[in-house]
C-alpha cells in the first residue's frame, strides 16, 4: 500500500479517488448513506425495548438518559474530528493515516460514497463505546438508554453531514449549518469542528474564521 494519497481515477474536476489498492478495502471505503440508519436504527429499538422490559428506570429518568447520550455524542463528535480527523504529522504514516481517516473527504468533499461513516469504523467505535457507557455506569441500566441518545446524535450527524454536502438548504437553519461547515472546509481548517452542532465550537472558541486562511497564505 501506498504511503501518499492514491492519484484520482479521474482526470477533470474529479470527485471521488481510490483510497486503497485492495478492491474489498475499497469497496468497504464506499458507503450508501441510508446505511447506517437501516444498520443502526433496529439496534436501537432492541436496545430501547431491553430497557422498557426491564422495567428498572422510569419514563422520565429514562428520557433524560437519553437525552444526555445525545448530548455527550456532541462532545464526542467535536473531539473525534478535531483530535483525530485533523490529527496530522509530517510522516509517511502520519500523512496516510490523515487521508485515510478524513483527508479523502476534504480533498473530495462531494464525493457522495463518502460522506458517512463506512460500517469498518463505525462498528468497531459502537462497540468502544457501548463497553465504555457500560463500565463508567457499572452496567446496562443506564448505559443502555444513554448509549440510544449517544446512537441518536451519531445519526442526526451523518443526515446533516450529508444534507449540506448534498442538499440545497431552504430553511435560515439549514443554511446556517451548511455555512458552518463549508467555512469548515473552504476558509478555516482549525475551526468548525462541530458538524450536526456548533456548541462545542463556541465552548473551546473554534468557530470558523472567514478570512484565516486567506491571512495565512499572505503571510
Amino acid at each position: 500500500m501506498n504511503d501518499v494519497a492514491p492519484k484520482s481515477v479521474t482526470s477533470a474536476r474529479p470527485t471521488t479517488t481510490r483510497m486503497f489498492e485492495n478492491e474489498l478495502l475499497e469497496r468497504f471505503s464506499r458507503i450508501h448513506p441510508i446505511t447506517p440508519f437501516v444498520v443502526y436504527l433496529p439496534v436501537m429499538a432492541t436496545v430501547l425495548y431491553r430497557v422498557w422490559a426491564r422495567h428498572d428506570i422510569g419514563l422520565l429518568p429514562e428520557i433524560g438518559v437519553i437525552v444526555g447520550g445525545l448530548f455527550f455524542w456532541t462532545l464526542a463528535e467535536y473531539g473525534l474530528h478535531r483530535s483525530i480527523f485533523h490529527w496530522t504529522k509530517d510522516t509517511a504514516f502520519g500523512r496516510r493515516f490523515h487521508f485515510l481517516a478524513h483527508g479523502v473527504h476534504h480533498d473530495f468533499p462531494n464525493d457522495g460514497d463518502r460522506l458517512v461513516m463506512p460500517l469498518l469504523t463505525s462498528v468497531p467505535l459502537a462497540f468502544l463505546f457501548y463497553a465504555g457507557f457500560y463500565l463508567v455506569f457499572g452496567g446496562v441500566r443506564l448505559a443502555e438508554p444513554f448509549f440510544v441518545g449517544f446512537a441518536v446524535g451519531y445519526l442526526t450527524y451523518d443526515g446533516t453531514h450529508y444534507a449540506v454536502h448534498h442538499f440545497k438548504q431552504t430553511t435560515r437553519l439549514g443554511k446556517w449549518v451548511k455555512r458552518h461547515h463549508m467555512l469548515h472546509h473552504h476558509a478555516d481548517h482549525s475551526g468548525g469542528f462541530g458538524v450536526s452542532s456548533p456548541i462545542w465550537d463556541i465552548v473551546f472558541g473554534t468557530m470558523p474564521q472567514v478570512k484565516k486562511l486567506a491571512v495565512t497564505k499572505k503571510s
